[in-house]
């Protein structure tokens, strides 16, 4: 599953700067709308054309403008299921995914083509079109009709954006089992953080048509590299303080008028931005017995409540705002409200600082 992948390239005015390389399951391409996601796994696929640059797939040049290389679509080894899946409305899911294996035997292909059903869970929607499958159906035919190829890599351009929730979350599941199986290298692109984190086993956050960090999802959503990623990696409290003293590796940082403990590449005096992901915060009633080996417990007021799914936000002023994310138990339980005067617990591993300038 080893994946070294190279796009420089510049389509119309936007320019893409994306070099990946991982050696295990799925990689997850992240970011914002707009950011060029999409458009790198089209213009790997063969689907946009670029003006000018370069594209490399495990060392295999698929677009060199300098030397006139433009591989056709069809001849890339490439899978590739895109957000409407752009399935044939007036084939069967059998034929739709054979569509591909034209060249092969008969008896070749057709084998191939029930292989790639019976793996997809599609045995018994074989002979069904389109419109009489479901969304999750449909979706499984695009899959399997991009593996029919046996693509050197598969490309997934956010295959679930369609789907309900409870059918997205299952088909996640299928999905990572699936390529697991396969052992095909796979680009999964998403801007939903909870499908990169269920899905990856390496992240890459895209913005602008750049690459701005790769590595475990550990590293990325918990060690954002700068303050844009941290923001779009669900990072809500981002303080600016400055490094008083290293205690052993671990940094006592000025914010606020408060001293946080926290860890990384720093050293005294450094001007820093504190970052604490919002289900790290613990929130307890004042006088309250400490009973955490948090190093961080901070006295503040309750800003601002809010829902957020299943669970609440909680902002709280520490002398600088801290978000904790919460739940509708502890809301009831500690009798949360705006005004509220409360603590703010969370370990200092917990707190990932970034060096400015």
């Amino acid at each position: 599953m080893l994946l070294d992948l190279a796009v420089r390239c510049r389509l119309g005015d936007f320019a893409l700067d994306a070099e990946l390389a991982c050696e295990r399951g799925p990689l997850v391409i992240i970011g914002p709308s707009g950011a060029g996601k999409s458009a790198t796994l089209r213009a790997i696929a063969g689907v946009l054309t670029p003006e000018s640059g370069r594209i490399a797939v495990n060392e295999r040049v698929l677009f060199d403008s300098q030397s006139g290389v433009d591989v056709a679509s069809q001849l890339r080894r490439v899978g590739y299921v895109p957000q409407e899946y752009a399935l044939f409305p007036h084939l069967s899911a059998e034929a739709n995914v054979g569509f591909g294996l034209r060249g092969l035997a008969r008896d070749e292909a057709r084998a191939r083509v029930r292989e790639l059903l019976a793996l997809t869970g599609l045995d018994e929607q074989r002979i069904l079109k389109p419109r009489q499958l479901s969304g999750g159906q449909r979706q499984r035919v695009a899959l399997a009709r991009a593996l029919a190829i046996r693509p050197e890599v598969l490309l997934l351009d956010e295959p679930f954006a369609a789907l309900d929730a409870p059918t997205r979350a299952a088909l996640l599941e299928d999905v990572r089992s699936l390529i697991s199986k396969t052992g095909v290298a796979s680009i999964f692109v998403t801007h939903d953080r909870n499908e990169a984190l269920r899905l990856a086993d390496t992240v890459a956050v895209m913005m602008d048509g750049r690459i701005r960090q790769v590595g475990t999802p550990g590293d990325v959503f918990g060690s954002p590299a700068d303050e844009e990623v941290a923001t779009f990696v669900g990072v809500e409290t981002i303080a600016a303080g400055r490094v008083r003293s290293l205690n052993e590796g671990v940094a006592l940082v000025d914010v606020g008028g408060q001293t946080v403990e926290g860890g990384g590449d720093v050293s005294a005096g450094d001007e820093v931005l504190v970052c604490v992901r919002p289900e790290d915060v613990v929130l307890s009633k004042v006088g309250e017995i400490d009973q955490t080996s948090a190093r961080n417990r901070l006295r503040g007021r309750v800003l601002r409540v809010a829902p957020a799914g299943p669970f609440v936000r909680v902002e709280v002023d520490v002398g600088f705002a801290l978000v904790a994310l919460v739940t509708r138990q502890s809301v009831e339980d500690l009798g949360i409200s705006a005004g509220l005067d409360c603590v703010a617990t969370f370990k200092a591993s917990a707190v990932h600082l970034i060096r400015r300038g």
